[in-house]
């Protein structure tokens, strides 16, 4: 048994110690032992936290995907960056830092507050030639990498977050080329798109799988064909959680897809990642099925905003259960007999 597992079993048993029903606090108990087994101590902890978002641009709004133009990426980054965006106001009510990252505005300046690694100024479209070249792709996956290196020595956790108009297009294209699905079954209605935008939205996937053949492709060649930069710098810093030791909490379909990449690449480091809610988009469910029940998500809102927002929510929670495991009575200490789990 190697020392991750060895303190994973020692916070269940801990959970098993607290005047509580066996398995009382439901997933947070494993979830709270995965944390604690990251960061190698049976004292998890969740004091310092960053949201990490990545911004990016995509040539495939040419294409009709999205409700929204370009322009309005760059106004969102700027947005989230000066904290008045929904996942900027919840990360400022937990304390949490909110790093905005730029990994591919189509803009020409520089935007305030928001730290500029920017691989290039948006991915092309996809429906005439690849998103991204390899260097291109590889480079954004590097930043990612990069950031989890920097926050594993300033933060106890990261949450991911991203935005990026037409980003659920390519995600769907991911998802559809990771899964070996068809493009009905992966594309959602992302920001609120017409029956006619779906339908224009699912042709386009459909069209990408068959012109890059994606259901034959690895995790990086789906990303350069497809993806964006969005998605291969969350890719990254989910490699870089098991790289430095640093638990990642993901957001919904976006930052899940990116996550199925990274441990398709590296499935070790799928131990160094956590759920949080579970999106309006149709592949959710499917993604966390191929990561497995530990990455169901906890949280079903019904929630569609994105920018790591359910990331943080869930940030918060896994904090209160941390109150318990740290605080709450002990069965030694409350004159109750303490609970025993019956062999099976």
């Amino acid at each position: 048994m190697n020392k991750y597992q060895e303190i994973f079993n020692q916070i269940k048993h801990n959970w098993d110690c607290v005047a509580k029903p066996l398995d009382g606090m439901g997933r947070f108990e494993e979830l709270t032992a995965k944390i604690g087994a990251i960061q190698g101590t049976t004292f998890p902890r969740l004091d310092k936290l960053a949201l990490l978002v990545f911004c990016a641009d995509n040539g495939i709004v040419e294409e009709g995907v999205s409700q929204s133009g370009q322009e309005v990426t760059a106004i969102c980054a700027k947005n989230i960056a000066a904290g008045k965006s929904a996942a900027g106001v919840m990360a400022a009510g937990l304390g949490i830092d909110l790093l905005t990252v730029d990994v591919g505005i189509a803009c020409a300046d520089e935007i305030p507050k928001v730290l500029n690694r920017r691989v290039r100024a948006g991915s092309r479209n996809f429906m005439k030639e690849a998103a991204m070249s390899w260097v291109e792709c590889e480079s954004a996956i590097q930043i990612g990498i990069e950031l989890a290196a920097d926050c594993s020595k300033k933060y106890d956790a990261v949450c991911l977050g991203e935005m990026g108009i037409g980003n659920t297009t390519t995600t769907a294209a991911l998802a559809a080329g990771l899964l070996g699905l068809g493009a009905e079954e992966v594309c959602g209605r992302g920001a609120g798109l017409s029956d006619q935008g779906l339908a224009r939205k699912i042709s386009v996937v459909d069209a990408a799988i068959k012109k890059y053949d994606l259901y034959n492709k690895s995790a990086h060649e789906v990303l350069e064909c497809a993806g964006g930069f969005d998605l291969a710098a969350l890719c990254g810093v989910c490699l870089g959680g098991k790289k430095y030791g640093l638990p990642v909490i993901l957001d919904g379909a976006i930052s899940v897809t990116a996550a199925l990449a990274a441990v398709r690449m590296d499935e070790e480091c799928r131990d160094f990642l956590l759920p949080s809610h579970k999106s309006r988009e149709p592949l959710m469910e499917k993604i966390c099925a191929e990561l497995g029940r530990d990455m169901t998500p906890v949280i079903d809102g019904g929630m569609a905003l994105g920018e790591g927002s359910g990331a943080v929510m869930m940030a918060g929670l896994l904090r209160t259960a941390l109150e318990v495991y740290n605080k709450a009575l002990k069965f030694e200490e409350s004159g109750v007999n303490q609970y025993e789990r019956k062999s099976k």
